[in-house]
């Protein structure tokens, strides 16, 4: 006897998700340019079934940032409800961010790779996480924490950049300044 639809449907969600999981511990270690066995292997399904979720490498790649990037949009507000301050929720969601940047191996040269698959990734972090920011900045400046001057798009593109981590520059060094912009951007309430 066949398993119901629901069933058969909530194993390959499962699936999925788990071969989700595996990819983005996979890129974190070597890269999203890892071979793929690679990702089965630590997923526990065949190469045939990461195949058959997601038929491109590009596919891949923008499902795992997606899901990651919707998780740190959904971040925002629930850190200004939570927090002591909208100042103390915009620091946690940037410490947030910058651990998305600088552990996320590979997503630099993803993006400039002209991979037409990959296109959308870029935009996707702009509509998804710009207006986030905005709305802890928006608090922030309610409150006289930070001057309304202070833009979404200007603040991230200054920690992104300062997110680029090298030989003589690592993650310690990128969290260091990152901390170092946000109290030079902050107002005394």
């Amino acid at each position: 006897m066949p398993e119901p639809v629901g069933v058969r449907r909530a194993q390959a969600q499962r699936t999925r998700s788990g071969v989700l999981a595996a990819a983005a511990a996979v890129f974190v270690k070597q890269g999203v340019q890892a071979p793929v066995r690679d990702i089965a292997e630590r997923a526990g399904v065949g190469v045939g079934t990461i195949y058959r979720n997601f038929p491109t490498r590009a596919d891949l790649v923008t499902a795992v940032y997606r899901h990651q990037i919707d998780t740190a949009a959904a971040l925002a507000p629930r850190l200004l409800e939570e927090s002591a301050s909208p100042f103390t929720a915009l620091t946690r969601w940037v410490d947030a961010f910058v651990e998305f940047l600088v552990t996320k191996h590979g997503l630099g040269a993803a993006l400039g790779s002209g991979d037409p698959g990959l296109e959308n990734l870029h935009a996707l972090m702009l509509d998804t996480l710009v207006p986030a920011c905005a709305t802890l900045l928006e608090a922030c400046a309610a409150a006289g924490e930070l001057g309304p001057d202070v833009t979404a798009y200007t603040l991230m593109r200054a920690i992104g950049n300062l997110c680029i981590t090298g030989p003589d520059y690592g993650q310690a060094e990128a969290r260091r300044m990152v901390a170092i912009l946000l109290a030079g951007c902050r107002r005394e309430a």
